[in-house]
C-alpha cells in the first residue's frame, strides 16, 4: 500500500454483492489458464468485461489497495527488508512522495512512533537493498533503519466481505 497524503485519499466507497463475491473468489487462487479473468468471470456468472471494470473501479476507489501475486523474492535471488525513517512532521508528505517514487518500495505506513514512516524494500538482487537505502538517504537526508527478516512465518489470511457492510 502506498502512503498518500490525507488530502489525496478518496472518500469511503461502497461495494455490492457481486463485488463481495469477486473479492471472496480472488483470495488464495487465480487460474493459470490462457484467459484467467474469463475463467473467474464465468465462475461468478458475470462477463469478463464486467469483472475487469469492477476490479478497476475497486482499485481506483481504494476498496482494493493491491491486486497481484505474492512472491517469495529470496527464492528468486532477491531480497526484502522492513525499513523505517524518523521523518520531521513538516516534511512527512514530501518524504512519503520521495520514498514512494522508488520502484523498490512495496508498502509504506505512517506510525505513531519516533520512527514514524515504515516501508518494505524489495529488490531483484540481494545487494539492491543497500543501493535503495543509499538512494533514500541521499534524496531525503534521513537515516534509514533496516530490519532484515530473522525468521519467516506464513499466515494464510483471508478477508470475509459480508452482506450489509460497506467497504
Amino acid at each position: 500500500m502506498r502512503l498518500a497524503p490525507m488530502s489525496e485519499r478518496p472518500a469511503r466507497a461502497s461495494i455490492d454483492a457481486i463485488d463481495r463475491r469477486i473479492i471472496d473468489a480472488l483470495q488464495g487462487g487465480f487460474p493459470l489458464v490462457e484467459r484467467p479473468y474469463l475463467a473467474v468471470a464465468e465462475s461468478l456468472g458475470i462477463g469478463e468485461d464486467d469483472l475487469l471494470a469492477r476490479l478497476d473501479r475497486m482499485l481506483a476507489s481504494r476498496v482494493l489497495t493491491r491486486f497481484g501475486p505474492m512472491f517469495q523474492v529470496e527464492r528468486m535471488g532477491g531480497r526484502f527488508v522492513l525499513a523505517a525513517l524518523a521523518v520531521p512532521e513538516d516534511r512527512f508528505d514530501a518524504v512519503a512522495e520521495q520514498v514512494n517514487a522508488l520502484p523498490e518500495v512495496a508498502h509504506n505506513y505512517r506510525r505513531e512512533h519516533c520512527l514514524n514512516m515504515w516501508f518494505v524494500l524489495a529488490t531483484e538482487t540481494a545487494d539492491g537493498i543497500g543501493a535503495a537505502i543509499e538512494r533514500i538517504e541521499h534524496e531525503t537526508g534521513l537515516a534509514v533503519r533496516a530490519f532484515p527478516k530473522e525468521r519467516e512465518y506464513f499466515v494464510d489470511m483471508r478477508l470475509s466481505v459480508r452482506q450489509g457492510h460497506d467497504a
